[in-house]
């Protein structure tokens, strides 16, 4: 199953149309409460004295609202903002052109920033540091150098790969903000928020089930209401009861920790085919038919932070609670192998440290 097709991935599908649900202001924006503290005090201050806002650098897993935080920041500053995306600048010139039409204080917000060009980002360097253009007219020896001012701006880089950010342009960024996974209890006042925009009707137990399976991510949790009205609308009343979710999402093959067919046939073929690993990044890619990027970037995370699965110097490994998910016994030697003492006791042990508290 390739990625477009998964409706728990993180990243926007050509289907997803959030617009409508995006919060416009701060205290509209759910979650992140020392993200949005710290941004608060910050854009009180750049409006205060009247200046643009610092650089900005948004980063964290897909899906968890770096492009409506963008906006909202846009709002509080009460300037317009304007897109593109790392890839969508392929020359220092087409760079050139956005910054020279942008006016003061006003908001540019570069998705991918992690993709830009090293030429690109050269470009970049004088105009975020000394809000400053330097242009080379002519070639050869009869080639000069101009610098032309540009209105004092606030850039808003957002990436799903920090580490891929080139120093010199990361510490031009005097406002760093990482958005992490959503707890349940936020993700289902974002869907009881959304269900009311949308003017579906949705119960407590229904909203809480949703967000449940929504891998703490806002944009899945979205994306789950929207078809699940969906189901609602044709198989029932309109009404999402949590007896409808629960039907709905069965019948999406969205499991109850929000895992769907590819993330189960990843932990099926480490379990049965490798006895639980470890295994090689690039032979996993090759065996469930995806690219290392794919894999590494958007299969794994959620598998790791939900305790299944676990990067060692030797390869991948799954963990004891994977195995219990999936309802399989681990094969001989595998409490050994992943680095548990021998024996019945230390095995029941370790079953019990891999799960969380009250499972």
């Amino acid at each position: 199953m390739g990625e477009e097709e998964r409706i728990v991935a993180g990243q926007r599908l050509s289907g997803d149309l959030e617009v409508g649900l995006r919060p416009k202001r701060l205290e509209e924006y759910i979650g992140q409460a020392r993200v949005k503290e710290r941004l608060a005090i910050f854009i009180q201050a750049a409006a205060q004295r009247r200046e643009a806002l610092d650089h900005v650098l948004l980063y964290g897993p897909p899906g968890l609202g770096k492009t409506t935080l963008a906006h909202v920041i846009a709002n509080e500053l009460g300037v317009p903002i304007r897109f593109t995306s790392g890839p969508a600048i392929e020359r220092p010139g087409d760079l050139a052109a956005i910054l020279t039409n942008l006016e003061d204080r006003e908001v540019l917000f570069i998705d991918e920033v992690h993709r830009l060009s090293r030429q690109v980002e050269e470009v970049l360097y004088p105009a975020m540091e000394d809000f400053a253009l330097d242009l080379v007219i002519g070639r050869g020896p009869g080639a000069r150098s101009v610098r032309l001012d540009l209105p004092r701006f606030t850039l808003i880089g957002a990436t799903t790969r920090p580490g891929l950010i080139a120093p010199p342009l990361r510490d031009r960024f005097g406002v760093l903000i990482h958005l992490d996974f959503y707890p349940p209890e936020e993700l289902e006042a974002i869907v009881t928020r959304s269900a009311a925009v949308l003017g579906c009707a949705i119960d407590t137990a229904a909203a809480r089930e949703i967000a449940r399976r929504s891998r703490g991510t806002p944009r899945i949790a979205n994306r789950l209401l929207r078809r699940l009205r969906d189901f609602a609308e044709v198989r029932g009343t309109g009404h999402l009861t949590a007896e409808v979710v629960a039907a709905g999402l069965d019948l999406l093959a969205v499991d109850p920790l929000g895992l769907d067919p590819t993330d189960r046939r990843l932990l099926r073929l480490l379990a049965e085919t490798y006895q639980g690993g470890p295994v090689g990044l690039e032979t996993l890619a090759a065996a469930v038919g995806e690219d290392v990027g794919t894999v590494e970037d958007v299969l794994e995370p959620y598998l790791l932070q939900q305790g299944f699965l676990q990067r060692t110097p030797r390869g991948r490994m799954l963990t004891l609670r994977a195995f219990q998910h999936l309802g399989m016994t681990p094969p001989p030697g595998f409490l050994q192998q992943a680095g548990a003492p021998a024996g019945p006791t230390a095995q029941q042990l370790r079953f019990d440290e891999a799960l969380p508290e009250g499972q």
